[in-house]
């Protein structure tokens, strides 16, 4: 993407966008934005564009090729055309950012936000980076008109996502469409009471999903600050290797305690996981990967693979197995991959297109040995099975990053400092 480096949105209000033939398309009149709970630069979604008639629609900033001081270009002249409407928790930077009053924070002094600045970051993306402010007359230092200069974005308060301008309903709102990696970053800032509250307020499913994107050390005070009760109830609504990677941290005495409260057939798979050492196949595969019987159908498959509630990395495959389904499972008979399911018949039986060449891995296997399978094999996911050629559970390509990635690599500010 051309660009001129850092340009103030406010210049951009009014002029012509274009597509690659240089055919006018409209004209910029806003940008979209969503402010992060942490003091990260919030990043740019997209354009609000104004075409024929006063109609405003949505360009992605995925779309924009070229920004320049007179023009914008896109990648191309399709656009949807459907009318722009500002979603929960998203603002428009010059309808709603400027003109706010801030607090610089070095200096205490008040000011209004007259411009904003935006520069692409090492990932591409387009961020607000720095403000243009004016103090108000009469404040310390400033001129009869006030004195304008520029901050950083991270330097002001009154805008971020800040506790102490901010009700728990409210933060919870804004929390309610992040990613649970972004929740987690977010927590990680916030006051062991304030963190205590969001906790509080969300339910077992969508807490179960922030626990395990964060930190172990924050992952056992958070759970430690829920009654015994509630603690239990998101264990269960974990992920059993994740689960048991958090009790696994804890005393024995928490351990045991939180399993009783858990319903039994909920605690037995997370038992059976705690008994398998750390940085093994079995330490680290997950016991509820898509596990189909014989006499299941293509369509069958597809439509388990189609649950968003999975993974990519687990929902690239079904593992075919003989009766019991439950893990530990009859006799394995191979894995069949997404892409092969959508070249068969939907009336195919998956016991006719399931692979064993691969091989398969055992408990006991070691991480570098679980690392060179997924590469000499190119797999996302591989089957665990025991002595007795039983499926216990499938060990994915996330669940091998999260071990060979350093200590406190969630913590995004630090690592893309030392990156």
């Amino acid at each position: 993407m051309s660009t001129t480096g850092r340009i103030f949105l406010a210049r951009l209000a009014g002029i012509a966008v274009f597509d690659p033939g240089g055919d006018s398309l409209g004209r910029v009149r806003d940008a979209v934005t969503m402010l992060r709970p942490d003091r990260q630069p919030p990043r740019i979604l997209g354009l609000v564009v104004e075409v024929l008639h006063r109609h405003r629609i949505f360009v992605p900033m995925g779309r924009v090729t070229r920004i320049e001081p007179d023009q914008v270009v896109l990648a191309s002249g399709t656009v949807n055309m459907k009318r722009f409407e500002r979603r929960r928790n998203e603002l428009l930077v010059l309808a709603e950012i400027l003109d706010r009053t801030v607090v610089v924070r070095e200096s205490g002094l008040s000011a209004s936000v007259v411009d904003a600045a935006i520069e692409q970051n090492r990932a591409r993306d387009w961020a607000i980076t720095r403000l243009a402010v004016r103090t108000h007359a009469g404040g310390r230092l400033a001129r009869r008109r006030g004195q304008l200069f520029q901050v950083e974005w991270s330097d002001v308060d009154g805008l971020g996502l800040t506790e102490q301008h901010q009700g728990t309903d409210a933060l919870l709102a804004t929390l309610a469409d992040l990613r649970p990696a972004d929740v987690a970053s977010a927590l990680q800032d916030m006051t062991s009471k304030r963190r205590a509250e969001v906790a509080a307020g969300m339910d077992d499913e969508r807490l179960a999903d922030i626990l395990q994107e964060m930190e172990e050390e924050d992952q056992v005070a958070l759970l430690h600050s829920l009654a015994d009760e509630r603690a239990a109830d998101v264990l269960e609504a974990m992920d059993d290797d994740d689960a048991a990677d958090l009790l696994g941290e804890m005393s024995t005495a928490d351990q045991e305690r939180l399993l009783e409260l858990m319903e039994p057939e909920e605690a037995a798979p997370v038992r059976r996981l705690m008994t398998y050492a750390d940085y093994t196949a079995g330490g680290m595969m997950t016991s509820e990967p898509v596990i189909m019987l014989p006499d299941a159908t293509v369509a069958e498959a597809l439509a388990r693979v189609r649950n968003p509630e999975l993974s990519p990395a687990v929902a690239a495959q079904v593992y075919v197995v003989r009766p019991p389904q439950a893990t530990p499972t009859g006799r394995f008979l191979g894995t069949a991959h997404i892409q092969r399911l959508l070249r068969e018949p939907p009336s195919a039986l998956v016991s006719g297109i399931c692979e064993k060449d691969t091989g398969t891995l055992g408990p006991d296997t070691t991480l570098d040995e679980v690392t060179r399978y997924l590469a000499t094999y190119n797999l996302v996911a591989a089957p665990v099975v025991d002595e007795h050629d039983r499926l216990l559970g499938a060990v994915s390509v996330d669940d091998v990053l999260d071990h060979l990635l350093p200590e406190g690599w969630r913590d995004r500010d630090r690592y893309e400092v030392n990156g």
